[in-house]
């Protein structure tokens, strides 16, 4: 495989993972997708072999691993199985949020159980009314003497009553609008938390997706993240990083689509000769593999941009975002005509895979908000 510019320890990574992915995850991918079935055997292969939750730093328990090793790894879990990479990947949500703002003393407290294995994390930011409209959270956090009172419902949140840690953004000053929204550690065994039903979903089906509900839930003090109205830019900062991993799944998701459909085409004769023969097919799969490795480019350097510290993290985020969903979806589309029939049924996993990337174009913002976000950085005067 090209090294697409990785160095030697990103290559090993890259090996690592690819091995861990194809051994122990893709066996019970199309069982986890069929019974919309929570991933434990592969979340346990990510856990044994260090690769749940990457980019968390040495001194708490973590590998230590830049963004780009956060990609690689994310691409090589969701060419296999884009449940297990989206239930893994919540991790990365949750620590975010504590390593840009968090207090020593939060870190410490959970940082290192999410770097064990121990905990999963999740994070809990749209709502009934507040998707793209981030602005228009309606949850609740009241002060009391000793912290917060929470209420209110959180939607579309992944590992939803499976995590045992989430950080949850609410209002603490509705006056205020977007700069009066704050961050919280909730914890699973936190009076008052409880969950909607599993969402019944199109593809990522073996990632849990349920609302949150919270009636009255007393967080202490020493839970908020950062300061009172800290919350948006929390927010916003955790996007502008996770955006570059989700591009990452979108480009592995592609990736695994494209390997199923040309060793398809390697096999299937048809009039006498192989489907790889014929140069309107041949054509299809250049075509893929254009889309490929355009998206992989631009996510490996929004990567880089933001291990750099580079002042185009949010733009370069959401360029490879875009790009790389937009090509799942069509990667993955133009699989499941390569194989034909066969494409449309469960025996191939194409058909699961294109269910899988749709989503990549919708969560951490639509594409059409990334669009919103490149324009004003091109446009910042008219617009």
């Amino acid at each position: 495989m090209p090294s697409f510019g990785l160095g030697a320890d990103h290559l090993a990574l890259r090996e690592l993972a690819r091995a861990v992915a194809t051994e122990r995850i893709a066996p019970h991918a199309a069982k986890v997708d069929e019974h919309e079935e929570f991933p434990h055997d592969s979340l346990r292969a990510l856990v044994a072999a260090g690769l749940h939750a990457i980019g968390i730093p040495e001194g708490y328990g973590g590998q230590g691993g830049d963004h780009l090793a956060s990609v690689v790894v994310a691409e090589e879990i969701a060419r296999v199985c884009g449940s297990t990479q989206q239930v893994a990947g919540a991790n990365e949500l949750f620590s975010l949020p504590l390593l840009l703002a968090g207090s020593e003393a939060l870190k410490r407290r959970y940082l290192p159980r999410i770097a064990s294995g121990e905990w999963l994390g999740a994070f809990a930011l749209s709502e009934p009314d507040a998707g793209s409209d981030v602005a228009a959270i309606a949850a609740r956090a009241a002060k009391t003497d000793d912290g917060w009172l929470l209420r209110g419902t959180k939607r579309w949140i992944t590992n939803a009553g499976h995590a045992d840690a989430y950080v949850l953004f609410a209002s603490t000053d509705r006056s205020a609008g977007r700069r009066g929204i704050s961050a919280f550690v909730i914890e699973a065994g936190d009076a008052g938390l409880s969950f909607g039903a599993p969402e019944r979903k199109m593809g990522m089906r073996g990632s849990p997706t349920r609302e949150i509900f919270l009636d009255d839930v007393r967080v202490p003090d020493d839970r908020m993240i950062g300061t009172p109205g800290d919350g948006m830019k929390i927010a916003l900062k955790t996007l502008d990083r996770t955006r570059t991993t989700v591009a990452a799944q979108a480009v592995g998701i592609a990736q695994g689509a494209l390997d199923v459909a040309v060793g398809y085409l390697g096999e299937r004769r048809q009039f006498g000769k192989p489907l790889a023969d014929f140069q309107g097919l041949q054509f299809m799969v250049a075509d893929m593999e254009i889309r490929v490795r355009a998206a992989r480019a631009s996510t490996y350097a929004a990567a880089r941009e933001l291990d750099t510290g580079g002042p185009d993290i949010t733009v370069a985020g959401a360029v490879a975002k875009c790009l790389a969903s937009d090509a799942a979806m069509a990667v993955t589309t133009d699989a499941v005509q390569l194989l034909g029939g066969a494409g449309y049924v469960k025996d191939f996993p194409v058909e699961r895979m294109m269910r899988d990337a749709k989503i990549t174009q919708i969560y951490e913002g639509t594409n059409q908000i990334q669009r919103v976000v490149i324009a004003r950085s091109l446009l910042e005067t008219t617009i």
